[in-house]
């Protein structure tokens, strides 16, 4: 227990996504962002830059000036990182929407794989120790004053969505009516020397799920979101958390489960707690990166669990893999796919490259949506899924 509140029934309190906001190579607001995923326009472009890496990639890199102008706006002083300025341009918009005060009933949760990994580059500005995950969770703290400390969340790929059912925990144990979760992750030499040793990263547009697949590309975004119990004031947007499982599959470092075993537990949970039938689920926002590990898993998982023909996209034709902050990035644009009635194209996708069916979104297209399942898998064996509900039943 925290501040003498009485421990509350995990079973009666319905935690709720409201507020969000996404900084991005396809826009810094959400509505913007999502508005070019449904004209299908990518973020993704060809970097030939030596400076950032010895051979031209593909990849979605945020506007420096672009970024520099909005956190301007914002009017603050001090020295921050890329990293650093768009979390708190992320940030700072949601909590201005929501008008919550930053009392001591309120968390701050950041998600990151690598987080300040650029001040380790010899040319870097910056102390090593700012480089520390919980430096950069101090630096967010400091700036918006949270009553706080925050809690950083670096589980590898899954990190963004596994944020938010920490966060959901905080608030079902009676610990925070509120908490605020960002994410964020920035495409250095570091990243992309790791990906380009596993062979893994591609020159041009991803296209997960397709026979003709080449590989992997990393982008860059912040994501920020508000959970909470409070079910009035939400956004539009708004979806309740409706259950969530996490397993991890302990296969490989680097390789997923061949079986699908951890994601298939993980949805398992997730279901169980939702109390619904896998009939219910009107899509599947997955983690589709276009490698054939990956792919060919979640194909298989989603064989096993009977919902091969549930419709199902992966966003990283848009942004690429934007590492721990791609789950949170993801179940955004999967709160305004329910709130807009409408499927997004898996864009990238061409011929089906996967042993196993998929009911893949080939293009963007208006339905009646209710309730969709979030899933990403990451290094060391991660697994996540988390089942949302829309809140706004007379949305469009």
């Amino acid at each position: 227990m925290k501040n003498g509140n009485k421990k509350l029934d995990s079973r009666m309190t319905e935690v709720y996504l409201s507020y969000n906001n996404i900084v991005s190579s396809l826009g810094f607001d959400s509505e913007t962002v999502v508005s070019n995923i449904h004209n299908e326009i990518s973020g993704l472009q060809l970097i030939d830059d030596k400076e950032m890496f010895f051979k031209s990639f593909c990849s979605s890199i945020i506007n420096q000036k672009e970024l520099n102008n909005s956190f301007t706006s914002i009017a603050v002083e001090g020295n921050f990182t890329r990293l650093e300025m768009m979390m708190i341009t992320s940030l700072n918009r949601v909590i201005q929407d929501t008008k919550i005060p930053l009392t001591k009933n309120v968390g701050l949760i950041i998600s990151t794989t690598k987080g300040n990994i650029d001040i380790l580059d010899k040319n870097s500005k910056f102390l090593e120790e700012r480089a520390y995950l919980g430096s950069l969770g101090k630096v967010i703290k400091d700036f918006f004053k949270f009553k706080n400390d925050a809690i950083v969340v670096s589980n590898a790929c899954v990190s963004g969505v596994l944020a938010v059912t920490i966060a959901k925990r905080y608030i079902t144990q009676g610990i925070y009516d509120n908490v605020f979760v960002v994410s964020g992750d920035i495409v250095t030499e570091f990243i992309l020397s790791g990906f380009n040793s596993f062979q893994a990263l591609s020159s041009e547009p991803c296209k997960p799920y397709s026979k003709n697949r080449t590989g992997i590309n990393i982008g860059e975004v912040a994501a920020s979101v508000l959970v909470t119990k409070n079910d009035t004031n939400l956004a539009k947007e708004a979806v309740a958390i409706l259950g969530d499982g996490s397993c991890n599959d302990a296969n490989h470092i680097s390789g997923p489960s061949r079986t699908g075993e951890g994601l298939v537990r993980s949805v398992k949970l997730a279901q169980k707690e939702a109390n619904i039938s896998f009939d219910n689920i009107d899509y599947i926002s997955a983690h589709g990166t276009g490698t054939p590990f990956n792919d060919e898993m979640e194909a298989i998982a989603i064989n096993r669990l009977g919902l091969q023909n549930v419709p199902i996209n992966s966003l990283k034709g848009y942004f690429g893999h934007t590492l721990g902050a791609s789950g949170l990035l993801e179940t955004i644009v999967g709160m305004h796919s329910l709130y807009n009635n409408t499927l997004y194209s898996s864009l990238g996708f061409e011929e089906i490259g996967v042993s196993q069916p998929i009911n893949v979104i080939t293009k963007t297209i208006t339905k009646k949506l209710n309730i969709f399942l979030k899933t990403a898998s990451g290094f060391g064996g991660s697994n996540m899924a988390v089942i949302f509900k829309k809140i706004n039943m007379t949305s469009k």
